[in-house]
């Protein structure tokens, strides 16, 4: 699930630091969430692991204007630019952050340690060196709300179709989370972003949570390893739209201020 990935929120808050719209300790806290710690290794200028705090000085010092989203998946490099080694390790985590102004992306490195329930979440996001080059079938904002309005009704024919009801107490569970999100009011990216890209992140993540609770939880009438299979294949392009929207509206801020 691409909910909101851990990039997104290092992108965005990055994004409104480097534009002087949130201060060190907001960016950092947001970015964090409710993990333990972020931390950053492989800084030119760095001989070990440092804070995000002290690493977004640093890259503010390297050059770095602007932080880039990438969500590839097997088949589809999107975000990425090469070399193979940094896409094959973004693939490996599907999810990276790519710099503008320096040839720098982050690849993120999750852990966690601790039983159900109090699970301690640590991520270390390793720098490795980018080809400067533009990224992969991103798509603009407007083209992406287009995309997602087509593929929202997709998924729900297709669901439909199959007989896939997101029941059961894991779905019940994550759809209560997102409305409680939507009615809470919380900022879905940072300062910065025009109103555009708060709604297409919002459709996006909605459509991204139907494709995720359909194959993840309760099998509904596809029981069948055909069918299942099917219904796999038919949300396949859906999951694409929604992946390639997130990115879309995550970059916006950069795609804004490199048109003036």
């Amino acid at each position: 699930m691409l909910f909101e990935p851990r990039s997104g929120r290092l992108a965005a808050w990055g994004n409104a630091l480097l534009a002087g719209l949130a201060s060190p300790d907001e960016a950092v806290l947001s970015i964090v969430g409710e993990d333990a710690v972020h931390r950053v290794e492989g800084l030119p200028g760095e001989t070990g692991p440092v804070g995000l705090t002290l690493a977004l000085g640093r890259m503010r010092a390297l050059g770095v204007t602007g932080l880039r989203v990438a969500l590839p998946a097997p088949g589809h490099p999107l975000g990425l630019s090469g070399p193979p080694e940094f896409n094959a390790r973004a693939l490996e985590a599907q999810e990276a952050v790519v710099a503008v102004g320096a040839a720098l992306g982050l690849v993120p490195e999750v852990s966690e340690v601790g039983p159900a329930g109090d699970v301690h979440v640590s991520v270390t996001w390793h720098v490795l060196p980018v080809r400067e080059a533009p990224p992969a079938d991103v798509p603009s904002l407007s083209e992406a709300e287009r995309e997602l309005a087509e593929a929202l009704r997709e998924a729900t024919e297709v669901l439909t179709r199959l007989d896939v009801a997101g029941s059961g107490p894991v779905a019940e569970a994550a759809l209560s989370a997102y409305r409680a999100r939507a009615e809470a009011g919380r900022e879905a990216l940072a300062p910065g972003y025009p109103a555009r890209a708060v709604r297409v992140l919002a459709l996006a993540q909605r459509v991204d949570l139907m494709v995720s609770l359909a194959q993840e939880n309760g099998h509904g009438g596809a029981v069948a390893a055909s069918e299942m299979a099917a219904r796999a294949e038919a949300l396949r392009p859906v999951e694409r739209v929604a992946r390639r929207a997130l990115v879309a509206a995550y970059n916006s801020a950069v795609e804004a201020r490199e048109r003036g």
